[in-house]
């Protein structure tokens, strides 16, 4: 706080101490940027139609925690419309200590209630293991016994 001479307080406002400068004033035009390249966008996409074989995806996923690509190439689940499968992914690691047993409804017909349920029909059900994000270890999906990778937790973007 400054006091003039009449003892009336000034607070030293931009406006009356000093000129106001935009931040579009401090850029210097004339010199190219160091991180901008106007052909990046067709480079990555040339990248990514490499990398897909010339085959046409559901959707980009993306981890919902850092946003870091998970898969270039996947089917969307039929019935459930923000899951889907993929066989080729990047930046995911199997988690093999998180094991899931889904079991497999036996079927009920006539002779099942009958004889009662049969144990081998429980147990055939499939294993799942846990799927994370590489870069920061959130689960985003399961992998199956086949090496299905069933996202249910990632971040679809047009492809």
């Amino acid at each position: 706080m400054e006091v003039d001479g009449k003892g009336d307080t000034n607070m030293g406002s931009p406006s009356n101490s000093q000129q106001t400068i935009s931040d579009d004033d401090e850029i210097d035009y004339s010199v190219k940027p160091e991180f901008y390249d106007p052909e990046l966008d067709d480079k990555d996409e040339l990248w990514v139609q490499k990398k897909r074989k010339g085959s046409n995806s559901d959707a980009v996923l993306s981890c919902p925690a850092c946003f870091t690509t998970l898969c270039l190439d996947c089917q969307r689940h039929e019935r459930y419309v923000t899951q889907y499968r993929a066989i080729f992914v990047v930046n995911c690691k199997v988690d093999s200590n998180k094991v899931q047993h889904s079991r497999q409804k036996p079927k009920r017909n006539k002779r099942s209630r009958e004889a009662g349920e049969n144990e081998a029909d429980l147990a055939d059900g499939e294993t799942f293991k846990a799927v994370c994000c590489s870069v920061c270890s959130t689960e985003v999906g399961v992998i199956d016994e086949d090496d299905v990778y069933h996202f249910f937790n990632a971040l679809p973007s047009e492809s």
